[in-house]
């Protein structure tokens, strides 16, 4: 996302922000969960500990569902004439990404929200979430916050008497929340969300069955992985870790990672052990091969599509007016296979001698890199890491006290919290926890000698 300078809508101190105001799922599939989360265009203020959204004209756009969306925050205070002066370049660029056959009438009549809450309700709607739905999440929402402020022992007596609130996606909100706090580096509430995890896993019977389900993903990955780099990875191999997976999260996620593996000679395996078989058993395996051609089918159509949609990103970055920017905008939406894209295409131009093309997509790998950089704090804890021993550890963080910021305390606060969620090996967990504490000490001494 774009960086802007803004500033902190509580001191007025200047800041810069990540400000995104386009959210096109045509072109970037994950804007709207990224939208939804209500966890875009916020500020963390250094000077005064302001943390919220910015208000900002924001344009939502899914061609699919043909809906052209505009929100201008009220309390701006900006009359109907500036209102539009601010949104019309942002719905001109949504029309610029559109090739002309997929311009249609629903464009030149973009829906006014008047509150945000409303433009979320919108988008869910076209989804087909109805308004109950809505009040759910809202009671799952209060639920949390009761859990996070109370104490252990509160905790638990509310769990009791709550639990059929909690299901799978309560956890599905909790995590987004905690990944988000370790990303703000708000320690204390990562803490908090952590340790509502863990009475959630404890004493719900919906945890304690995510746990064992999450216990045999992480044994049937291990397991793939382990086969794979002792070189036992046969298609007889495959078929049977198949068969022994007890639960519908591990099955998918062996099929989802061994998708190459389920190729035509697996199938004919299968089909062999299917003639060996009788009864049950056979039954069992024919069922097991329709099911498995029905994920396979439907893994390739959702690959096919993502493919489509990066070449149509793609296409549209390199006939942009100024590539940098859009490449920019669309930072969101560029994984693993538009960079594998792009590498393709700007090989097969330079192979058609097309200079103007290698020219931009040389310019895009160029902006992606720079992106894709780690920020300077990361790349300091990395380096940290690396130490062989404590001395040596010491010795880095006395001579680099100019990287030892506030900015880099506060991710490195993050990154522990997340790792110990995350049940780390407890000897980087220890190693960034020293990190930090030698870290804070030398900041100490700085403020001392000023």
């Amino acid at each position: 996302m774009p960086q802007t300078q803004t500033s902190c809508p509580r001191c007025r101190q200047p800041l810069v922000a990540e400000v995104e105001q386009i959210f096109d799922v045509s072109t970037d599939p994950k804007a709207k969960s990224r939208f939804l989360s209500g966890m875009v265009n916020i500020v963390r203020c250094p000077a005064c500990g302001f943390q919220g959204q910015l208000s900002v004209p924001v344009v939502y756009h899914d061609a699919g569902k043909e809906l052209l969306l505009t929100y201008f925050p009220p309390e701006l205070g900006l009359q109907a004439n500036e209102q539009e002066r601010l949104i019309g370049p942002l719905i001109n660029k949504v029309l610029n990404g559109l090739p002309p056959e997929k311009r249609k009438a629903y464009l030149l009549r973009p829906q006014t929200m008047l509150t945000m809450q409303r433009m979320v309700e919108t988008i869910l709607e076209a989804d087909g979430i109805t308004r109950e739905m809505l009040d759910k999440q809202q009671q799952r929402l209060r639920l949390l916050e009761r859990l996070a402020g109370a104490s252990s022992e509160e905790r638990k007596k509310i769990i009791k008497e709550e639990e059929a609130q909690i299901d799978e996606d309560f956890f599905a909100i909790l995590s987004r929340l905690f990944q988000v706090a370790a990303a703000q580096g708000d320690e204390q509430s990562a803490r908090q969300l952590a340790e509502v995890q863990k009475d959630l896993i404890q004493n719900t019977a919906i945890g304690k069955e995510l746990q064992k389900q999450s216990r045999e993903v992480e044994d049937v990955v291990q397991s793939l992985q382990k086969a794979s780099q002792k070189g036992e990875l046969t298609r007889e191999k495959l078929l049977d870790m198949i068969l022994a997976t007890k639960s519908e999260a591990a099955f998918n996620t062996l099929v989802s990672l061994a998708r190459n593996g389920l190729d035509y000679a697996f199938f004919e395996v299968l089909t062999q052990r299917i003639d060996s078989s009788q009864g049950e058993k056979k039954a069992e395996l024919v069922k097991l091969r329709e099911r498995l051609l029905e994920i396979t089918h439907e893994i390739d159509q959702a690959l096919q599509q993502a493919r489509e949609a990066t070449r149509q990103l793609l296409d549209s970055i390199v006939k942009a007016p100024n590539v940098e920017e859009a490449v920019l905008q669309n930072l969101g939406a560029i994984d693993q296979y538009f960079v594998d894209l792009l590498g393709q295409e700007l090989e097969a131009a330079r192979k058609a001698g097309d200079l103007e093309r290698s020219v931009k997509l040389q310019q895009i790998m160029g902006v992606i890199e720079k992106a894709s950089a780690p920020p300077p704090e990361i790349a300091f804890i990395e380096e940290l890491l690396e130490a062989e021993d404590e001395d040596t550890l010491k010795a880095k963080v006395k001579d680099n006290g100019h990287r030892v910021t506030p900015e880099f305390l506060q991710v490195l606060n993050g990154i522990i919290a997340q790792s110990e969620n995350q049940k780390q090996p407890a000897e980087i967990v220890d190693k960034l926890k020293k990190i930090y504490r030698m870290s804070l000490r030398v900041s100490m001494q700085q403020s001392l000698s000023k």
